[in-house]
């Protein structure tokens, strides 16, 4: 007798985000083996990231042969003037249509990784071996200098890698041949370095492994927060430094890359030398190191870490929901999805590539700014600036939970919001293979949802109607395990999977 054709849905695939970690067979068919160039929607479904589009107009020119914007940061005064400030080709710029080169006079960087804070109405820029600069617009227009060029300054400001502004004071650590000491400038005054409220601390016997390396510092809670590369030290009393004392110890655990520290309001992550950290799960869960936000592609983001020799950068977007990392020497960009996690504590992970960020910057109004090769872009749209890119979904081996029987595929019914005249190609493949069938489509231009207008006759939240496509392929072959793909071209289009009806025969026992 014939088999009736079984229906499976997989609703919302790849809700979960990537698991590269785990057992493919079996598992949560929520989750994903490819998800590049994709984010977690608001609504829960897999979607193409935005593109960028270029803000700046002269960044090939006086960013020559380099590698493009690697700081970026918005500087916003006392009375809500904004400056961005940028930095690239051993350069620092101001503006952002126009990168107008304000390095001091006299003043020759050798590098671009700087860390850049705000405090009292100053702001302030720090990296490894070069004079501190300081800027402000009190004379009416944006001047920035050296420290030791500024008319208050005090003392001699640490050449620190890292600086921190925080409880009215800067602190800063990781200077070359000093990596044990943290300094602190006076009250309010990040350009007076002796006298006063200043004053540092040297933390070489409080570390619980021993010997640990400062690189990287956060103010959370009230407490001072020094990271190392394989423990931390929790300071509480950090308004009056001086006498601030040692609360907390955390061992195993540290930060690798300074710029991958990122405050959510709440908490803080950093990239650790065992994956992306939340510090509040490590308090909670000391005895259990290996929770992590990055637990389900742990092994493959540390194996392209380990390569990086520029700097790791990331960003934290609250509008956005996610938290970015970039290794740029892997053209690879891994987005964590922050809004709720997975119920092992880590977070729906996706990759995007063929960006290539060198930077970021969250400015105040919620955009975020991209430091790119040819200058300073915007998180927008559906284009890499005039190319396309794109979006590759692929399940995890599937057994439908029937581990026994052979697998006949017959048809797909898909469900796919957005993806106006978007060229798209639906894979499949049995037992593992790598070799799929493939069957290309374009999806249309009309508008098929009917959101327009809100039932209640009065303007709806929606500006223009959905685009819903339900392309139905007919499928051939058979198999134990099947493996599930879309491919799209995004080309200035939104484009979200919603939902895979699979029809398939159960044949014999295998």
């Amino acid at each position: 007798m014939a088999q009736q054709l079984q229906n499976i849905t997989v609703a919302a695939p790849g809700f979960f985000g990537l698991n590269t970690q785990d057992s493919p067979v079996g598992g949560n068919p929520s989750f994903a083996s490819i998800a590049d160039n994709c984010v977690i929607d608001q609504l829960g479904r897999i979607g193409a990231r935005q593109g960028w589009e270029a803000v700046s107009t002269n960044g090939s020119s006086v960013l020559g042969s380099s590698r493009g914007i690697e700081t970026m940061y918005e500087f916003i005064d006392s009375s809500g003037d904004k400056v961005v400030l940028s930095a690239g080709n051993a350069k620092v710029f101001k503006g952002t249509s126009t990168l107008t080169d304000i390095t001091p006079g006299s003043y020759t960087p050798t590098a671009n990784n700087w860390k850049v804070v705000t405090l009292n109405n100053h702001v302030y820029m720090f990296q490894r071996d070069h004079e501190p600069l300081i800027g402000t617009d009190e004379s009416g227009s944006f001047v920035l200098e050296t420290m030791s060029a500024h008319s208050h300054s005090t003392g001699t400001a640490p050449q620190g890698n890292e600086v921190l502004a925080a409880y009215g004071k800067l602190f800063v650590a990781d200077v070359t041949g000093d990596k044990h000491t943290v300094y602190w400038s006076d009250t309010l005054n990040g350009h007076a370095w002796t006298g006063g409220a200043s004053g540092s601390l040297d933390v070489t016997l409080v570390w619980p492994t021993g010997f640990d390396e400062i690189t990287a510092l956060a103010a959370h809670n009230g407490f001072l927060i020094i990271f190392g590369k394989k423990s931390i030290l929790v300071y509480s009393g950090a308004s009056s430094p001086a006498s601030m004392t040692l609360t907390d110890t955390i061992e195993g655990v540290g930060c690798i890359a300074r710029d991958s520290v990122q405050h959510t309001g709440t908490d803080i992550i950093f990239l650790s030398d065992a994956g992306v950290r939340s510090f509040g799960r490590t308090i909670q869960e000391k005895s259990m190191p290996m929770r992590d936000i990055s637990k389900n592609v742990r092994t493959d983001l540390m194996g392209l870490v380990v390569l990086q020799t520029n700097a790791i950068k990331s960003v934290y977007s609250s509008d956005n929901a996610f938290y970015l990392l970039t290794l740029p020497d892997s053209n690879t960009v891994y987005c964590f999805d922050m809004r709720t996690p997975l119920e092992d504590g880590s977070h729906r992970a996706t990759t995007w590539s063929s960006m290539y960020p060198l930077s970021f910057a969250v400015l105040e109004d919620g955009e975020i700014y991209i430091g790119i090769s040819s200058g300073i872009a915007e998180y927008k749209g559906f284009m890499d600036g005039a190319v396309k890119y794109e979006l590759r979904y692929f399940s995890n081996a599937m057994d439908f939970g029937n581990t026994s029987n052979l697998k006949f595929l017959k048809k797909f019914n898909l469900t796919i919001i957005g993806g106006q005249n978007t060229p798209t190609t639906l894979n499949w493949g049995y037992d593992y293979t790598q070799s799929y069938t493939k069957q290309a489509f374009t999806f249309g231009s009309s508008n098929i949802g009917e959101y327009g207008v809100s039932e209640y006759n009065t303007t709806a939240e929606y500006t223009s109607s959905i685009l819903i496509n339900t392309p139905k392929v007919n499928t051939s072959g058979s198999g134990e395990v099947v493996t599930i793909g879309i491919e799209a071209e995004v080309n200035g289009a939104a484009f979200s999977i919603q939902k895979i009806d699979i029809h398939a025969l159960l044949g014999r026992l295998i």
